[in-house]
């Protein structure tokens, strides 16, 4: 192992170091990027449209390669993984929770939550009543049987929470997750959000342009073409 190389935090379920991205042209998105997320802590990133905010989520799930720096999450490096290994990750160590919900409208709302237990190999009948049990943490307990067309833009959201954290991801990571709801919901989503990463130990990343929705965070950070530095007040 080169002596350069970062080592993570011992609680810390996400590191990053020095992280540096350009788009083509050359601008720099950021770099210098420094951030550790214990289990249970969950932090919001504002910045201006364009800043690159869903960039550093990508890099972060390694769906996009950084043009330096390191990010680790679970003790694992991705930069070490091939694409193989980073797919492996993704479904194993983080869930997802998108603004536009990626709920399959021909799904049941059973089957929509426990289709990351399907994709493992976690058997169906498990996989079917995990589901359940996060619907229930979610107050759609009943529901399980309904398909996205019957439901809200706040219900469809509580889906993909309980989606995002049914199979005990170590870290939670949120894109504009209120972006398509009324305030009063998206308030009701957030706290719910918050409370289940809480209590399931995960590390949360909350990318978000609301100050509503990143007061819901243990500590807001903005980021900046130089890094990330704290919000005021």
């Amino acid at each position: 192992m080169s002596p350069q190389s970062p080592m993570p935090a011992p609680d810390a379920r996400l590191q990053i170091r020095a992280l540096s991205k350009s788009v083509p042209g050359g601008r720099v998105l950021f770099s210098g990027l420094t951030l550790d997320v214990a289990p249970g802590d969950l932090v919001a990133i504002m910045g201006e449209s364009g800043s690159g905010k869903s960039t550093l989520l990508n890099l972060i799930a390694g769906l996009d390669h950084p043009d330096g720096g390191e990010v680790v999450i679970a003790g694992t490096r991705l930069g070490g993984l091939d694409e193989r290994g980073l797919t492996d990750l993704r479904r194993r160590q983080i869930g997802f929770v998108f603004q536009a919900f990626h709920i399959l409208p021909y799904l049941t709302l059973r089957r929509n939550v426990a289709l990351p237990l399907a994709i493992g190999k976690t058997g169906t009948a498990e996989a079917l009543a995990r589901a359940d049990a996060m619907l229930e943490q979610v107050g759609l307990g009943a529901r399980g049987d309904d398909y996205a067309r019957d439901l809200s833009g706040g219900e469809m959201q509580r889906v993909a929470i309980a989606r995002a954290l049914i199979h005990g991801p170590a870290l939670i990571l949120a894109d504009e997750p209120t972006g398509n709801l009324d305030p009063e919901t998206a308030a009701l989503v957030l706290a719910l959000f918050g409370k289940a990463a809480r209590e399931r130990g995960a590390a949360g990343v909350l990318v978000t342009h609301s100050a509503a929705a990143a007061a819901i965070a243990d500590r807001t950070v903005w980021l900046t073409p130089s890094g990330l530095v704290a919000a005021d007040g």
